[in-house]
């Protein structure tokens, strides 16, 4: 029973690393989680940034979307600026991530879509 539980833990915690690793290491990731906008919401910038916050195993993560070709689109059409804290629009994300400033930003490759 205890080789067990020792396995289940290594495989926790290297589960754990492996996420942090990918979120650090500008690695392609996909996340799905509550968008809404970082000035509008969560006022935590100057100008309107798209922000997706992510829960896993009760603790919260915001990645805050760098703006290129996608960011436009789901900002306004996808209704992230209107969103707020209580009613945030779950959206799937699929890009690079990389700390910036000790805040994770995801670059999105793909086209910022609503979570099913």
């Amino acid at each position: 029973m205890s080789k067990l539980f020792a396995l289940v833990a290594a495989g926790v915690l290297f589960s754990g690393l492996s996420f942090v690793v990918a979120a650090e290491g500008g690695k392609e990731i996909t996340i799905t989680g509550d968008g809404l906008c970082a000035k509008c919401a969560l006022k935590e910038t100057k100008t309107c940034q798209n922000a997706v916050i992510v829960e896993k195993d009760g603790k919260k993560t915001t990645y805050y979307l760098e703006k290129n070709q996608f960011f436009k689109d789901a900002h306004t059409k996808l209704g992230l600026c209107t969103a707020s804290k209580d009613a945030p629009v779950k959206v799937t994300v699929t890009g690079t991530c990389e700390k910036k400033d000790g805040k994770l930003v995801l670059t999105p490759t793909k086209a910022i879509a609503k979570a099913e």
